[in-house]
């Protein structure tokens, strides 16, 4: 179900639930959700999803989000990656307060918290190997099998586990599992390992540790120690639920709800931040905000909006199965919010010169251009208009096909907010390719009305010859060219789906007035798409990234549903 803007909230099971825990005032009415990120790479819009709805739960019903760094992995996590999270979580617009919480705080904890289960029996020291533990663990139709060690004392476990934390044994050389039940139809249920040897530093614990949780173990203990209510996770988390309550009650501490919702799965789009960082890696992509990336650094410097994004994420909702959902759906929300704040301005992206013989040659033109008709309030500038200008290259047919009303030899068309011109002759060079076209043009028709009445079905834009300023254009198309980019031939990846269309450079000439333009600044490029500033851009060298083009593909599907209904 959609909402019809971004104000209206989505009705969905997990707000459903968390009303009725109000209304019978579980956890003394508290309501307190987290985003627990592993600071391993770069958030994509799928985390964007889960932002959006753990700080707009906690939000809407008068609570707190916690912003919780899982960083339980040292081998794998950098302060780089902590300091961008934190950043796309502030550029969407959410604040998590004067803390921020990270899982190491508690290591301390949760090493106490494996004592207790060792004293009670609930957990032991196992010598057998990963591929031996894997081995020993069965599969869906047969059970596991015990480890040779898991009927240590409890003595004798404590003094193991003592001395693994103190550095005594080699990485592998033993881990630490709960004992719970190795004949369990939920895999994760039998003896899941809490605990490994990993001699590697951590980057806020420096080599204190030695020993590292694992995620099971360390999740479940984060959310209690906080004081989490309704701890939401994805959809593959389902089956980690009673390890997650197991964990809980065996140690009679306070027991968050854990919820599941599906991922977010784009068309077009790969969401595997492994798979991102070997894009990163390879060179498939320059960097993690590379525009063609699902990264929100990336959306970001592509030109989307934190407001477009937020309401992405409310108009697709939250359920219970997973599902693909069309990336014309996040394009035509950024157009929504862009048409309504983008200024307009003209850019010939394949310039063709237009030399109009009958305006004086020294004359400058100063003509009025709306700068957005959705807002009135902002205004009007003003575009040179001169002898010279540039037109697109395929505003003009030498042979034009039928029903192209642009301009071709002895036709005339409309200026966009100039004059009408008629073309009189066209100049090639030696290879029959056009270079300049002559025209005329009537002085009647300034603004782009025609006094005597006369109407021409043709309007393009153009550039100021001599005021026109050099711009690269940096056009992107999907990465992938494959709907589902995991869709791939036996002995093929992901990667063979990659689109070499992906990113198009070419290099335009751009208005007058964007010689003021900003980095992030975006803009409607009449007739051509969404634009925005690129960070690379200078005074000296402008560079813009299309954001989107103005064609709506969701516009059309949605009005093609309510046709049928």
């Amino acid at each position: 179900m959609e909402s019809k803007n971004s104000n209206e909230k989505v009705p969905n099971f997990i707000r459903n639930i968390i009303a009725e825990d109000l209304k019978n005032n579980k956890n003394e009415g508290r309501v307190q959700t987290r985003f627990p990120p592993e600071p391993n790479g770069y958030l994509h819009i799928g985390h964007a999803k889960a932002i959006c709805l753990n700080f707009g739960l906690a939000e809407e019903f008068g609570g707190k989000c916690n912003l919780r760094f899982d960083d339980t992995n040292p081998v794998k996590e950098e302060d780089e990656y902590a300091n961008a999270i934190e950043k796309d979580v502030r550029w969407l617009g959410f604040d998590w307060g004067e803390k921020t919480y990270y899982a190491s705080d508690y290591f301390e904890q949760m090493y106490e918290y494996a004592v207790q289960l060792v004293k009670a029996g609930k957990a032991y020291v196992d010598d057998l190997s990963a591929d031996e533990i894997r081995q020993y663990r069965g599969t869906l139709t047969q059970a596991g099998v015990e480890s040779p060690y898991r009927n240590r004392s409890v003595e004798e476990n404590l003094d193991l586990f003592e001395r693994m934390r103190k550095g005594e044994f080699p990485n592998g050389a033993q881990v630490l599992r709960a004992k719970i039940d190795m004949s369990s139809p939920n895999l994760n249920m039998r003896d899941p390992v809490m605990y490994r040897i990993l001699h590697a530093k951590h980057h806020r614990t420096g080599d204190k540790w030695c020993i590292y949780p694992m995620y099971d173990w360390a999740h479940g203990l984060e959310d209690s120690i906080e004081g989490i209510t309704h701890s939401i996770c994805t959809l593959e988390f389902e089956a980690h639920r009673p390890l997650y309550d197991w964990f809980l009650e065996q140690l009679g501490v306070f027991h968050p709800q854990q919820i599941e919702f599906a991922r977010l799965n784009l068309s077009y789009t790969m969401m595997s931040k492994r798979k991102l960082l070997q894009l990163v890696e390879e060179g498939h992509v320059n960097g993690w905000d590379d525009p063609r990336m699902p990264t929100i650094s990336g959306l970001r410097r592509r030109g989307y909006t934190p407001e477009s994004i937020r309401d992405f994420a409310e108009r697709i909702g939250v359920a219970k199965r997973d599902s693909m959902v069309d990336i014309a759906l996040l394009e035509h929300c950024i157009r929504e919010d862009l048409n309504k704040r983008a200024p307009r301005v003209m850019g010939v992206l394949n310039p063709l010169k237009v030399i109009i013989d009958n305006y004086p040659e020294n004359q400058v033109d100063e003509l009025d251009a709306i700068n957005n008709p959705e807002d009135p309030e902002m205004g009007k500038r003003k575009v040179p208009f001169s002898r010279e200008l540039y037109i697109e290259r395929d505003d003009f047919r030498e042979d034009p096909p039928k029903k192209y009303f642009r301009l071709a030899p002895g036709r005339e068309v409309r200026l966009r907010y100039a004059y009408y011109i008629t073309c009189v002759d066209v100049v090639k060079d030696e290879n029959g390719e056009v270079t300049e076209i002559h025209c005329t043009y009537d002085p009647q028709t300034r603004g782009g009305c025609s006094p005597d009445g006369r109407r021409v079905k043709g309007t393009i834009h153009w550039v100021s010859t001599p005021h026109a300023l050099d711009a690269e254009i940096r056009l992107y198309d999907h990465l992938f060219t494959k709907e589902d980019p995991g869709d791939v031939d036996e002995g093929e990846d992901f990667r063979s789906n990659l689109n070499p269309e992906s990113l198009k450079i070419v290099s335009a000439k751009v208005e007058r007035s964007l010689e003021n333009a900003r980095v992030e600044n975006f803009y409607q490029f009449e007739r051509k798409g969404y634009f925005c500033v690129d960070p690379d851009s200078s005074k000296e060298s402008l560079i813009f990234n299309r954001t989107v083009t103005l064609r709506d593909t969701w516009a059309k599907i949605e009005k093609a549903q309510k046709g049928k209904s």
